[in-house]
């Protein structure tokens, strides 16, 4: 279990680190030129955040990770997921959703969510547009998706109450790659 104390730090397993040097070596690049964005917002399975990592650093757009992470930056399990992708990687870190959407206003913000309307194929993206995935065991918080029910997107699945959802690092290569084909790949091969 992951407990936060000072907003900085994670314990888990009795192990504590200060993630600063991790997400100092991580945050190297700046934005010119990057299609789109994705965050997540309190993910908890290494290997899903190391693919995204990957898609995010080979696609040249934006990986966005809100505090409190349920992993160590440094997990094994993240870094074999990301392979050498890290080094193409922009990564920024925020410390809540208000925060995330207070770097993002002016541009289109999408919540992927199970309990959205709208399919994700429905929406016209834009360069710059940010997609909001929520943490692999919960989702995006109720009242976030309450607010902003005109910006939650869903994937179409069954409607079988035992399929309740995609695993999160395959959501977001399909949401993802429908915006880049609607902005022609522009950049890529």
């Amino acid at each position: 279990m992951t407990q936060r104390d000072d907003g900085r730090s994670s314990l888990i397993n009795g192990y504590r680190e200060d993630h600063d040097t991790a997400e100092k070596q991580w945050d190297m690049h700046d934005e010119n030129g990057l299609r789109l964005h994705v965050a997540l917002v309190n993910p908890e399975i290494p290997p899903n955040t190391g693919n995204i990592a990957r898609l995010c650093g080979a696609t040249g757009c934006t990986l966005n990770l809100v505090r409190p992470l349920g992993f160590f930056l440094d997990d094994k399990r993240l870094k074999r997921a990301g392979l050498d992708y890290w080094e193409l990687l922009t990564c920024k870190f925020f410390d809540s959703v208000e925060e995330l959407e207070r770097a993002y206003s002016g541009t289109g913000i999408y919540y992927v969510t199970t309990k959205g309307e709208t399919c994700y194929t429905d929406v016209e993206y834009r360069r710059g547009d940010l997609l909001v995935f929520g943490p692999e065991t919960a989702g995006l918080p109720q009242a976030l998706l309450a607010a902003h029910p005109e910006r939650c997107i869903r994937i179409p699945m069954l409607p079988d109450r035992r399929a309740r959802s995609l695993n999160l690092s395959n959501s977001v290569a399909i949401v993802l790659y429908e915006a880049l084909r609607q902005l022609g790949f522009d950049g890529l091969v």
